[in-house]
């Protein structure tokens, strides 16, 4: 069983390359192994989480993680006007298994990559929101999760895309202020 993912958007061009050069030396201080797959994902296992700020965690249980190059980001369906340029390019952060551990570790994961390498946190779904897809639009559940982003500090845009041939649907996309608060919210998970 997979995890949970999320993106993490880049502004300015960067060869993938050169971003594992960035970050495989951080990882390799607090995950081992640290290996590079077939076709260039990146996947390693967390063996001490206090270097992401999780004092006393247990990683015992958790999960591999991987990361990728997004090939399909920017995507030409994607309405980008929130930001005043569209991402260059996407890297996709997952864990390998679910539950709530997995989920804590990939979010805090991704806050200190998206700090490291000044990304927004691409959630793949409205956060808080019941079904995490398109599958159901229940006018209150999304007034709800809106309701829920907007208290939290940060920026945080929705980002519509179309559903493929049904509508249009949205993601919530973040700042890194917004993804700590997110984290310490006691409703924090991510979407699967």
């Amino acid at each position: 069983m997979s995890g949970p993912a999320v993106g993490l958007w880049i502004f300015e061009p960067c060869a993938f390359e050169d971003i594992l050069a960035g970050v495989v030396p951080w990882l390799e201080t607090f995950c081992e192994p640290v290996e590079t797959e077939t076709g260039g994902d990146l996947a390693f296992r967390v063996r001490d989480a206090s270097p992401l700020g999780l004092q006393g965690f247990d990683s015992a249980g958790v999960g591999g993680f991987f990361l990728s190059e997004d090939e399909y980001l920017p995507a030409d369906d994607e309405d980008y006007s929130a930001f005043p340029t569209p991402p260059v390019q996407g890297l996709v952060l997952s864990a390998g298994c679910s539950g709530p551990e997995n989920h804590l570790l990939l979010g805090h994961l991704a806050l200190a990559m998206a700090r490291r390498l000044g990304a927004l946190v691409d959630f793949d779904g409205v956060l808080g929101y019941p079904t995490p897809r398109d599958e159901t639009r229940n006018e209150a559940d999304l007034a709800e999760a809106r309701a829920l982003v907007a208290s939290l500090p940060g920026k945080v845009a929705e980002v519509s895309y179309d559903t493929g041939g049904v509508g249009r649907w949205f993601r919530h996309v973040g700042d890194v202020e917004f993804m700590a608060a997110w984290l310490r919210h006691p409703d924090f998970h991510l979407v699967k």
